[in-house]
């Protein structure tokens, strides 16, 4: 089983960038397909992006291309970059991760995940 927590969010300005990360451990990364969600207070959780485990990536639309996904399997670790950040943006950012066995395969739905992390907030102020 892996375990997994987020770290990196915080309190930044409008029209700034930010990187979360995402460490796994427990068990090694390239087992899993990777997921970010994040959910807004009053809001129900939502997809962001998702990269499978040789890197085909998938964003969640209405994003403008602002957010990257990647991960680094050596050091266990997988990436949201996240550019022009606006307060649409504040939520809690989880990572998940997806123990099925297709390299291709990357998910949207949080039905596709099993593990999850606490989550790290982060406040984009206007």
């Amino acid at each position: 089983q892996v375990q997994l927590v987020e770290s990196g969010g915080g309190l930044v300005q409008a029209g700034s960038r930010l990187r979360i990360s995402c460490v796994a451990s427990g068990r090694a990364l390239d087992n899993y397909a990777m997921g970010w969600f994040r959910q807004a207070p009053g809001k129900e959780r939502e997809f962001v992006a998702a990269i499978s485990r040789i890197g085909r990536t998938l964003f969640a639309d209405g994003l403008g291309g602002r957010f990257m996904i990647s991960r680094d399997d050596v050091k266990n670790t997988v990436y949201l970059q996240m550019n022009s950040l606006s307060s649409e943006d504040t939520a809690v950012y989880q990572c998940a991760a997806d123990p099925q066995t297709s390299p291709l395969r990357v998910g949207k739905s949080s039905d596709d995940y099993d593990y999850w992390g606490q989550g790290t907030q982060v406040t984009v102020s206007s």
